[in-house]
């Protein structure tokens, strides 16, 4: 079990378990009910007091009830989202040319460990990603990948399985997924992409070597095809020490012009 560390955050420890608690939240991880107390007090190490707190700051904000008898459950738990996806601003746009041939050279440098592959039933974010039916079949993959120091991303892709059905676990080892989907007939056309922090529960903390609760670049990248197609979602949690984001900008309009546009996108990892 992964402890959490006063070291890496300050934070008292009732707020961490919040904060973490609230993003899975936010994500639709509960819809069956929260894990009763005993549950999150062997999951984050704590006593009992600290676990209460955490939840009553998440009943304060309404995102949970809390009722004996019936057990910890979300309130109106917000779906993720395919933040933006599909917008077509010149800034907020990621061209073949540069990040994505950065990321297959990524992929080819790395090494990567399948955690899991199967068909899934489209969930309302993911389906809203891919401009799908929810319940339309989509191949859900979690992969962890490393460099020689260590675990670098633990990530999560969804794909339409009329596209995935050319690739499985042991193509997904050997491969950078943009490769399968080009040798699966897909003709990557433009990726969007945000980038945001997240911090790390205790399934990511585990496969990345950190501590739960310490902060993460979470990635959310819509790769679509050539005809505008979603072809993949993908769900990226970042170790920030051996990942970095690369932007360089520049300038649009005359010298007093404070609008900025990027000219050029990479990752770097060490």
């Amino acid at each position: 079990m992964t402890s959490m560390s006063s070291n890496n955050l300050p934070l008292p420890k009732y707020h961490q378990i919040y904060l973490v608690l609230r993003e899975q939240l936010q994500e639709g991880r509960f819809a069956d009910g929260l894990p009763g107390e005993l549950a999150l007090m062997r999951q984050f190490a704590v006593a009992r007091v600290t676990v209460r707190r955490a939840l009553e700051l998440l009943e304060g904000e309404g995102m949970i009830s809390r009722e004996p008898g019936r057990g910890t459950r979300p309130l109106a738990p917000a779906p993720a989202t395919a933040n933006g996806a599909g917008g077509e601003g010149e800034s907020s746009r990621a061209h073949l040319t540069g990040l994505l041939e950065n990321l297959v050279s990524m992929g080819l440098r790395t090494s990567v460990k399948v955690l899991d592959v199967d068909t899934v039933t489209a969930s309302r974010a993911v389906a809203g990603a891919l401009n799908i039916a929810v319940g339309d079949a989509v191949q859900k993959a979690v992969r962890v990948r490393s460099t020689k120091e260590g675990p670098l991303s633990h990530i999560t892709t969804y794909v339409p399985a009329d596209i995935a059905r050319q690739f499985g676990r042991r193509e997904l080892a050997r491969k950078p997924i943009l490769v399968l989907l080009e040798e699966s007939g897909v003709k990557v056309g433009r990726a969007h992409q945000t980038i945001s922090a997240k911090l790390a529960d205790a399934v990511v903390a585990r496969h990345l070597d950190v501590s739960v609760g310490s902060a993460l670049l979470a990635v959310r990248r819509l790769i679509y095809d050539d005809q505008e197609r979603p072809v993949q979602w993908l769900h990226g949690l970042y170790r920030p020490d051996r990942y970095e984001y690369e932007m360089q900008l520049s300038r649009v309009g005359s010298i007093d012009a404070k609008v900025w546009v990027s000219k050029e996108l990479s990752a770097q990892f060490h």
